[in-house]
């Protein structure tokens, strides 16, 4: 059985979990990282001290995304384009995810994890600016096509989908990005995106 070990309000074990539900592999999550610490046996595994690390037949990995590709790989194959380079073209916005992470991260901490009496409202709406004119990016990159991967859902569109559900359940003023806002739509669909992905961000 595959073991998912991490916190489910983090977004890169969110990622796991739903990839895990949306093709049915048998699999336990154990709580770590965050309130929970780390066991010294998870830091032998995964001395990074983040999450998630998965353990599959007695293969250990950790890195979300790569982690997304091997399952991918061994279980559900169809859901990577078979093409290198529509395989690449889908994916990069697998690695440009942390880049949007990275512009995303202080509006996540303000307004999710702060107090309102102890948030920096500038940090915040700098990172919600950001992040605005990033999904712009992507906003083009959908209206070419239905899905990040592609012509249909595959593994690229998983990243980006679970920092969506941030950016569209945040208290602040969103441009408007038709294209995401379809996308988005349609993930939400997916009755285990809804259910892991789409959780209430806490």
């Amino acid at each position: 059985m595959l073991t998912i070990w991490g916190r489910i309000n983090s977004h890169n074990v969110k990622k796991i979990v739903w990839l895990a539900e949306e093709i049915g592999i048998e699999h336990r999550r154990v709580d770590m990282g965050g309130s929970f610490g780390f066991t010294d046996a998870y830091l032998a595994a995964n001395p990074n001290r983040l999450v998630p690390t998965i353990e599959d037949d007695g293969f250990v990995l950790w890195e979300s995304n790569t982690i997304l590709r091997y399952l991918a790989d061994r279980h559900a194959p169809h859901l990577r384009a078979e093409d290198a380079q529509a395989r690449a073209a889908g994916e990069k916005w697998m690695d440009w995810q942390f880049d949007y992470a990275d512009a995303q991260r202080d509006a996540f901490l303000g307004l999710v994890r702060t107090p309102p009496e102890q948030r920096d409202e500038a940090a915040i709406h700098r990172s919600a600016r950001r992040t605005g004119e990033m999904m712009a990016i992507m906003d083009a990159e959908l209206a070419q096509r239905p899905w990040l991967a592609g012509d249909s859902f595959g593994i690229a569109d998983i990243p980006m989908a679970v920092y969506a559900n941030s950016w569209f359940k945040f208290d602040i003023e969103r441009p408007a990005r038709p294209h995401v806002e379809r996308w988005f739509a349609r993930l939400l669909e997916r009755p285990a995106f809804a259910r892991i992905a789409g959780i209430p961000l806490t």
